[in-house]
């Protein structure tokens, strides 16, 4: 079974950062892939940032240079640094992993947090 438990949302205004973390807890499984998506109000939810085991990247392009993803593997926590923040990334933004177990890999999502970037 895995949990995610995510932290870190929250106001700020145009051009302030906010740091999110997500801490997996983790039965029976490796996690792999860790990230991060947000879905803003009346949109689909779309990839932000993950990160693999060994630290390589994909991003969405609207949030190149001013987020950035790390994690640390023997916690299995995954945080997202947020720099410039602009009133468009106003969404709820959820944790995700992707569980394995044998040949079987499960993606797990976190409650979401809520961030609000006022102009």
């Amino acid at each position: 079974q895995v949990q995610l438990v995510e932290s870190g949302g929250g106001l700020v205004q145009a051009g302030g950062s906010l740091r999110l973390s997500c801490a997996a807890s983790v039965s029976m499984f490796s996690i792999n892939v860790m990230g991060w998506y947000r879905q803003a109000p009346g949109k689909q939810r779309e990839l932000v940032e993950t990160i693999t085991t060994g630290g390589s990247t994909n991003y969405a392009d609207s949030v190149k240079g001013r987020f950035t993803i790390s994690r640390d593997n023997a916690k299995n926590t995954v945080y997202l640094q947020m720099n410039s923040l602009k009133p468009e990334d106003t969404a709820v933004y959820y944790c995700s992993c992707n569980a394995v177990r044998g040949v079987a890999s499960y993606k797990y999502w976190g409650q979401g947090t809520q961030v609000t970037v006022s102009s």
